[in-house]
């Protein structure tokens, strides 16, 4: 279990809720730490993920005979995002790591790191590889825009990971708090998963269920790479990436305002009192007002207005259920 964020002791600090309660919700001005955000500016704790790291000279081999990614000849510094496939090809964990050329490091969902590194270390066979957790020692952080690594006396943040909006940085646990004050502004999870949503970005557990397979959610790139070797669920992938038409995709919705509530994580989503999906992550974005992720049959009509939860709501596309190549755009 992790324990609660030493950043929590800032001021206006709000623990968030369920799983990510060791970490803030926000800081105080939810709709302010957006705009601070979305101005390249700050940062968000998020050292409530677990951490976990593969060392051994066939690391890299593993995780490509394993994973969604071509990781095999990866050099160092490439962050890259993975996915591990039930032979069916359903989603069963998401990771996002880094090889400095002797190990590879990652990060996951609270609460899923123990069993993903017992099922590593279980299914590595005669590899020489060793994979051990690594949460109580480091922690994640993640910062907008295009930035530099934070440079400061004693701190020795690992180099961060570039996604299309920001970076990830792994910061050595104990020096949480002097990378709080080099990186500052802090800004909590609501912010940071407000334009998360608006750029139709799924978080695993949340948006997904146990029947979510990569194309339905708008990994196919980002997460999963179309041009390597057999790995678990690949049959899965190829064949409804060939023929297209996944049987569910992930859309965003436009909530209506008047109700002052946001849709429960899981809540049915309905057309004409039939159930045909259901909500993931929502929030209540500074210019959008409240949004949310769901999941729907593909053949909804993307212009229905539907029911989220008892909350009226329209569509915008992210994942497109009539083209057979379904790779997620960049909504935001």
């Amino acid at each position: 279990m992790v324990t609660p964020s030493p950043l929590l002791d800032l001021p206006g600090a709000v623990a968030a809720d369920g799983v990510d309660a060791p970490v803030a919700a926000h800081y105080g001005s939810f709709v302010g730490e957006q705009r601070t955000l979305e101005a390249g500016d700050g940062f968000v704790d998020l050292s409530h993920r677990g951490v976990l790291r593969m060392t051994g000279p066939d690391r890299l081999t593993y995780l490509h005979a394993m994973s969604t990614q071509h990781v095999e000849a990866l050099e160092p510094g490439r962050w890259v995002q993975a996915l591990l496939l039930s032979p069916q090809g359903h989603v069963e964990h998401h990771l996002v790591g880094v090889d400095d050329g002797e190990s590879f490091t990652a990060h996951v969902e609270p609460g899923t790191v123990g069993p993903l590194v017992e099922f590593l270390d279980r299914m590595r066979f005669m590899m020489r590889v060793e994979v051990t957790e690594l949460t109580a020692e480091l922690a994640v952080a993640w910062r907008p825009g295009v930035v530099e690594p934070i440079e400061t006396k004693g701190l020795a943040a690992v180099e961060p990971v570039e996604t299309t909006t920001g970076k990830y940085d792994l910061v050595p646990r104990a020096e949480l708090a002097a990378y709080a004050k080099a990186a500052g502004p802090a800004c909590g999870l609501w912010a940071y998963d407000a334009l998360r949503i608006a750029r139709g970005e799924p978080r695993f557990g949340v948006d997904t269920d146990h029947r979510s397979i990569p194309n339905e959610m708008g990994w196919i790139g980002p997460a999963v790479h179309l041009d390597k070797g057999c790995y678990r669920g690949q049959e899965t992938v190829a064949r409804v990436h060939t023929l297209g038409r996944p049987p569910r995709r992930l859309t965003l919705l436009h909530l209506d305002g008047t109700e002052n509530r946001l849709p429960a994580v899981h809540g049915e989503v309905k057309l004409g009192g039939k159930v045909i999906g259901f909500v993931g992550s929502s929030a209540r974005h500074h210019e959008l007002g409240p949004i949310a992720l769901a999941v729907l049959k593909r053949n909804v009509p993307v212009d229905a207005q539907l029911d989220a939860d008892g909350i009226p709501a329209a569509q915008e596309v992210v994942v497109d259920p009539e083209v057979g190549l379904h790779v997620r755009p960049q909504l935001r």
